[in-house]
C-alpha cells in the first residue's frame, strides 16, 4: 500500500463545487477582458480622436481657469500693495497733523508779542522783542522743515478752499471779492488744510 503525500491528500478533500465556482469566476473574468479589449479594438478613430479631443478640451478650460484665477489674485495683492503705501504714506505726510495745530497757537501769540512790543522805546521789552523775533523764526523754521507753509492772502483773490470769509465790506480801492484783511494766518500741512485764514473780503 502506497503512501499519500499532503499534496495528493489535500486535492482529494477539494469540494467539486468549490472547484467548479472557481472554474466559471475565472472564465467569467476572461471573457470581461475579453470584451473590453474587442470593444477598444472596436472604436474608431474617430471616436477615439473625438474623446482625445474632449479631455483636451476640459484641460485647457481647466488652466484657463486657473490662470484667470492667479491674474486675479495677482492684481488684488498690486491693489492691497499700492493701498498700503498710500497709507503709510499718508501715516508719515499727516501723522503730526494734530501737533502741528497746537503750535499754530503758538505761533499766533508770539507773532502778537512781536506786534505789540514792536515800537516800544523801553529797553527790556527791546529786549524781550529780539528773543521773541528769534524764537518765532526757529519755529517757522520748523514748521518749513516740515511742510507746513502759512496762509496770509492779503491783497489776493477770495479762495473758499483756503480761506473764511469773516466779514464783506465795500472797498473802492480794491477788487470785489479782494482779501481787504486777515484776522488769523491760515497753514497747510504738505498742500491739505490744518486751518484757513479768516479774512475780511471787499464787495
Amino acid at each position: 500500500m502506497s503512501a499519500q503525500t499532503p499534496e495528493q491528500g489535500s486535492s482529494e478533500n477539494q469540494n467539486p463545487e468549490d472547484t467548479q465556482a472557481g472554474a466559471e469566476e475565472s472564465a467569467q473574468a476572461n471573457a470581461t477582458e475579453t470584451e473590453q479589449a474587442t470593444d477598444q479594438q472596436n472604436e474608431s478613430p474617430v471616436e477615439q480622436g473625438s474623446q482625445l479631443e474632449q479631455a483636451l478640451e476640459a484641460a485647457l478650460d481647466e488652466a484657463q481657469r486657473a490662470k484667470d484665477d492667479l491674474l486675479r489674485v495677482q492684481a488684488e495683492m498690486q491693489n492691497l500693495r499700492r493701498r498700503t503705501e498710500q497709507d503709510i504714506e499718508k501715516a508719515h505726510k499727516y501723522g503730526q497733523e494734530k501737533f502741528s495745530i497746537e503750535l499754530l497757537a503758538v505761533m499766533d501769540n508770539l507773532e502778537r508779542s512781536l506786534e505789540a512790543s514792536s515800537n516800544s522805546e523801553d529797553e527790556t521789552i527791546k529786549a524781550i522783542y529780539e528773543g521773541v523775533k528769534l524764537t518765532l523764526k526757529s519755529l517757522a523754521d520748523s514748521f518749513t522743515k516740515f511742510n507746513i507753509e502759512q496762509i496770509d492772502p492779503l491783497g489776493e483773490p477770495f479762495d473758499p478752499q483756503l480761506h473764511q470769509a469773516m466779514s464783506i465790506q465795500e472797498n473802492a480801492e480794491a477788487e470785489p471779492n479782494t482779501v481787504i484783511a486777515v484776522m488769523q494766518k491760515g497753514y497747510t500741512l504738505h498742500g491739505r488744510v490744518m486751518r484757513p485764514a479768516m479774512v475780511m473780503v471787499s464787495k
